[in-house]
């Protein structure tokens, strides 16, 4: 894409009251943006509201400065690191999946290995997942997360999730676990709500440059956009979008995940939910998802068998296991009476005095030794909650 090119996109996406629906008629009709900004006024109230033609006639105040940091972003990318490309909805590389939803956007913004931004299927959506969920999730919420985003990664899946902490930190570190030198897919998609110029939140900085060498960062927002709370809904519809299914691992009755998990569905995505205690809020959402058709899965196999995926090229044994794990499940392991009377569901110190008959002291003492083994999580509120395996 050469400059010229480049600043029309950005002066459409940039022309005030000019929504994606009312810049993909005017693609549909003219062509490409300088095309668009060619045409009379009279010409142009065949595809928009007069309201909407004067503000396309006009320059966006920001567009001169926007054009020129875009351009030097492009140009500044280290040819030892990521590479950094822009696709917009008339380039052969916009995500097919995509160009099917309801409301595409107009202009990606993306950062990854060289090696992908080069290839015509840089988003091949029968080889995505979605893997979403709370922020605030349980101990072994997170962990689900990452041992599923593991598994199916190893499995060929490239895992999709949105960079916020909590479930979508864990999925992208699950399958940055399985990534592997030369893979054919991507190990994982980071879809954010701010610029590519910037990381929110800025704990997750570490991690996205770890994404970027192994996957994609990939945005929609110029650069220069800030975490605005709007966004971040908005950009689900991409998450689901990019996605053959979108997995809910934890997440409460209000929450964003539940968003992304109705854009799914109303895409024709597959909606998959993990189960989880009762007593927990974070698993009222996925309760609810299920009450409502979603698939409930218990292992990363209940997902790729519902999804019924070919096995993906280059991947060797070594790479994608024949079985993936039971990530539920606890593996074989001698009785523990604390263990036995902890359960699966979060409980306080006074519930377990209660119910093991143990003093306070001796009881701390034993649920201490069992954390350090990773057997057992302590949850905000002086909860302790029992630890599934891999």
């Amino acid at each position: 894409m050469d400059r010229e090119e480049l600043g029309g996109w950005l002066r459409l996406t940039l022309s005030p009251g000019v929504g994606n629906g009312a810049a993909r008629r005017l693609l549909s009709t003219f062509g490409l943006p300088q095309a668009i900004f060619q045409q009379p006024e009279a010409t142009l109230l065949q595809c928009v509201t007069p309201v909407q033609a004067r503000a396309l006639l006009e320059l966006p105040p920001t567009w001169s400065d926007l054009l020129e940091t875009t351009w030097k972003w492009l140009a500044d990318a280290n040819p030892a690191g990521p590479g950094r490309t822009v696709v917009t909805l008339g380039d052969a590389r916009f995500p097919q999946a995509l160009l099917d939803t309801e409301d595409p956007p107009l202009m990606l913004y993306v950062m990854g290995p060289t090696r992908w931004l080069e290839q015509q299927r840089l988003f091949p959506r029968e080889r995505c997942l979605a893997i979403v969920g709370s922020r605030n999730p349980t101990a072994q919420g997170a962990e689900n997360a990452r041992l599923f985003a593991r598994a199916l990664h190893s499995a060929g899946l490239t895992v999709v999730s949105g960079l916020a902490l909590g479930v979508d930190a864990a999925a992208h570190e699950g399958a940055l676990d399985a990534a592997v030198p030369d893979a054919p897919v991507a190990a994982t998609i980071a879809v954010v709500g701010t610029g590519l110029d910037r990381v929110y939140p800025r704990k997750n900085l570490d991690l996205a440059h770890r994404i970027v060498a192994n996957g994609l960062l990939v945005s929609e927002y110029p650069l220069g956009t800030p975490p605005l709370p709007a966004n971040f809904p908005k950009r689900n519809r991409i998450i689901s979008g990019l996605s053959q299914g979108t997995l809910v691992v934890e997440a409460a009755l209000a929450s964003g995940s539940l968003i992304t998990a109705r854009m799914a569905a109303e895409q024709g995505r597959e909606v998959f939910a993990i189960p989880g205690s009762i007593h927990a809020p974070q698993s009222r959402g996925c309760h609810a998802l299920i009450r409502q058709g979603a698939k409930l899965v218990e292992s990363a196999q209940d997902v790729l068998e519902e999804l019924r995926l070919p096995s993906a090229p280059g991947l060797t044994a070594t790479t994608a296991p024949s079985d993936a794990e039971d990530l539920t499940t606890a593996p074989d392991e001698p009785d523990d009476p604390l263990l036995e009377a902890l359960g699966f569901d979060p409980m306080s110190v006074d519930a377990l005095v209660a119910r093991t008959g143990m003093d306070a002291a001796s009881l701390q003492v034993a649920l201490l030794e069992l954390e350090l083994e990773g057997r057992v999580a302590r949850l905000p509120g002086g909860l302790f909650q029992r630890m599934g395996s891999a």
